[in-house]
């Protein structure tokens, strides 16, 4: 008799949901952005007024951006990142305000790149060499499995530099943006009202100061890359590579010496060599 009594508890917002269960490029609505305030843009007088198209209008002094818009914006950036994980590129997640670390890592591990979360050193990608050549740099083939034997050539190359950036609060990292621009490499950035559009290469406008709205969207774009690594995956297991080899490489020593003994495991060894995918760092 009782037992339609009582409150009904609907699914509500649980904060380590996004973090744990982030959400795939496909679930992304407009009712998900809103719910994470994604809308919420700054005060009027400390508009950009580049972000003009992002803009839906104004209330109570604050810009609005348009959720269409930035839906529009998030599923093309996830459409590149997953594009560059399927091609084997090296992603690099940059988010230095507080609160922004377990996204910032956690879309790293989905994507298999690399994270950074505290104050970027100016010249790392200008300067790399000086700054991370000493970093040690792995070998690894179409299966993500670390080659042996590599260690000596690949302490004599240049240190490693990202394929694409995703920054989520690009105010704080200007520096590092001027760095990508001056490298060649493509970025992706939360724009909210008072940042400049320019600095990146693929703008999402939408609200950084809302750590559910960052978390959001680094979820969406790490699952993105998830999906281009399993399509690299599932390509590899059928013999086709989504990249370009490594250049420069030679088998190590011990197999060269395999194979003018004619010993008959030398032949695969040196195909896994000649195979190798890319240089991974060991950040």
């Amino acid at each position: 008799m009782t037992a339609k009594l009582g409150t009904h508890i609907e699914k509500h917002y649980e904060p380590h949901d996004l973090i744990y269960y982030p959400p795939k490029p496909s679930d992304v609505t407009l009712e998900l952005l809103m719910a994470s305030q994604s809308h919420l843009g700054h005060n009027t007088g400390l508009w950009n007024p580049a972000n003009a198209r992002y803009i839906f209008g104004i209330r109570d002094g604050i810009h609005v951006i348009s959720l269409d818009v930035t839906a529009a914006h998030l599923r093309r950036a996830a459409k590149v990142v997953s594009a560059v994980a399927e091609r084997g590129g090296l992603i690099l997640f940059v988010g230095t305000r507080e609160g922004q670390d377990r996204c910032v890592v956690r879309a790293a591990q989905l994507a298999k790149g690399c994270h950074l979360f505290e104050r970027w050193i100016p010249g790392s990608i200008t300067n790399g060499q000086q700054i991370l050549g000493k970093c040690r740099k792995k070998v690894v083939n179409q299966f993500d499995e670390e080659i042996p034997g590599f260690d000596n050539q690949s302490a004599d190359r240049a240190a490693l530099k990202p394929d694409l950036v995703v920054c989520l609060n690009p105010l704080e990292n200007y520096v590092m943006l001027h760095e990508c621009g001056l490298n060649n490499i493509p970025t992706i950035g939360i724009i909210d009202t008072d940042a400049n559009p320019t600095w990146v290469t693929y703008p999402i406008p939408a609200n950084d100061d809302s750590l559910r709205c960052v978390q959001v969207i680094a979820g969406v774009l790490g699952q993105a890359g998830a999906e281009g690594q399993e399509l690299r995956r599932v390509a590899a297991t059928k013999g086709n590579l989504t990249y370009y080899p490594a250049e420069g490489l030679t088998a190590p020593s011990t197999q060269t010496q395999l194979l003018q003994v004619g010993d008959p495991t030398a032949n695969g060894m040196e195909d896994q060599a000649r195979q190798m995918s890319r240089h991974t760092a060991g950040l």
